[in-house]
C-alpha cells in the first residue's frame, strides 16, 4: 500500500474490545458518532485486532463500516499467535474470522501481532498475501533482528514488510534507540506508533494530583509513576499554549515529527477532532528536544506485560 494513501494519524479501536483495560463498555451505537466524525475529517485508517475483546472490537468496527464504500476505508487488523488454534492453518482461520467480523473480503494491512516464533508464523503470511486476502504486511512488537529475519523470509517469496507497529511515545523510545526507526526509513516501511498517549498518561487529563481512578489496570500501571512526570506534563502544557493545542495534541505532534504514524485510541468524537488538529501541528527541533530531555529525566518504564524493550 502506497504511503501517500495513508492519513497522518490512524485511529485505534483497542478500547472497543471491552476487555477491562479501559474500564468501559462500548457498542456500535455508542461509537457511531466517533466513526462518522473520523470519516468526515479524512481519518479513515482504523486499527484493531482479533484479540481486542476476542473479536468484539472487529465486530463493532464491522458494523460501523457496513454503509461505507470499501475503498473509502483502510482496515488494519492482526494475527495474535497467543490465541491461535494450533492447526497448520491457524493464521488463515484467524484471518477468515476477521474478514467475517469486518464484513470484507480483504484486509489492507495484516499484522503478526507478536514475534512468538518468526520462523513459524512469518511464512504463513505468504499464501494469504498471494491470495489477495491481505494487501500489505506488517509486524508488531518485533525487535530489529526479528524484523530483519521476517523481511528475509518474505523477500524470498517476492514480498516485503510494509509496516512496523511498536509501542512508541515520549516515555518509550526504544524503537528509536534500537535502530528500528532508521531501518524503517531506509527501507520504505511505515512505522506505526501505538500508545503514543500512554493510555491517557500524556493526554493532560491525569497527573500526580489527578491519578487514574481505580477501575482499570491503567491505575495499577501508571499511578505509581505519575509524580515523576509532572515536569514533562508541565512542558507539554507550556508547548501547547504556544501552539494553541492540548497536551495530547503536542504528544501526538511529537510522534509525527519523529517520522511515525501515530495510532490514537478514540472513544469520543471530540478525541477524533483533537487528533485531526494534531496532524497540522509542526514542532520545532528545539521543542521536541526539550520534551525528550524531560521524558528521559523522568526515567520511567512503561513497558507492559505483553511487550519487551526493543534492543
Amino acid at each position: 500500500m502506497s504511503e501517500t494513501k495513508l492519513p497522518r494519524i490512524a485511529l485505534g479501536a483497542w478500547a472497543w474490545g471491552n476487555d477491562g483495560t479501559f474500564g468501559d463498555h462500548y457498542t456500535a451505537d455508542s461509537l457511531r458518532d466517533v466513526y462518522e466524525t473520523a470519516m468526515a475529517n479524512g481519518l479513515n485508517l482504523w486499527d484493531t485486532a482479533t484479540v481486542y475483546g476476542m473479536g468484539t472490537s472487529e465486530r463493532i468496527l464491522g458494523e460501523l463500516i457496513r454503509n461505507t464504500k470499501r475503498e473509502d476505508v483502510i482496515l488494519s487488523t492482526k494475527f495474535t499467535p497467543q490465541i491461535e488454534d494450533g492447526t497448520h492453518q491457524a493464521m488463515e482461520h484467524m484471518l477468515e474470522a476477521s474478514l467475517d467480523s469486518l464484513h470484507t473480503d480483504y484486509i489492507d494491512i495484516y499484522w503478526i501481532h507478536n514475534p512468538m516464533n518468526v520462523e513459524k508464523y512469518t511464512p504463513m503470511l505468504i499464501p494469504l498475501a498471494k491470495s489477495g486476502k491481505l494487501r500489505s504486511i506488517g509486524v508488531s512488537n518485533h525487535n530489529l533482528a526479528e524484523i530483519k529475519r521476517a523481511a528475509e523470509i518474505l523477500g524470498e517469496a517476492g514480498l516485503k514488510i510494509s509496516a512496523v507497529q511498536n509501542h512508541f511515545s515520549l516515555l518509550n523510545r526504544s524503537s528509536e534507540t534500537s535502530g528500528i526507526l532508521d531501518y524503517c526509513k531506509e527501507n520504505g516501511i511505515t512505522f506505526y506508533a501505538y500508545m503514543v498517549l500512554e493510555q491517557g498518561v500524556l493526554s493532560g487529563k491525569y497527573d500526580s494530583a489527578h491519578p487514574f481512578p481505580a477501575v482499570s489496570d491503567r491505575a495499577n500501571a501508571y499511578n505509581p509513576i505519575l509524580p515523576r512526570l509532572d515536569a514533562l506534563l508541565n512542558k507539554l502544557r507550556e508547548t501547547g499554549v504556544s501552539h494553541s493545542a492540548s497536551v495530547a495534541q503536542i504528544a501526538t505532534a511529537w510522534a509525527i515529527a519523529k517520522g511515525t504514524l501515530p495510532i490514537i485510541g478514540v472513544t469520543k468524537a471530540a478525541q477524533v477532532e483533537e487528533a485531526a488538529r494534531a496532524a497540522a501541528i509542526s514542532l520545532t527541533e528545539q521543542e521536541a528536544w526539550e520534551l525528550e530531555a524531560l521524558a528521559d529525566m523522568a526515567n520511567v518504564s512503561t513497558i507492559r506485560g505483553w511487550e519487551k524493550e526493543m534492543k
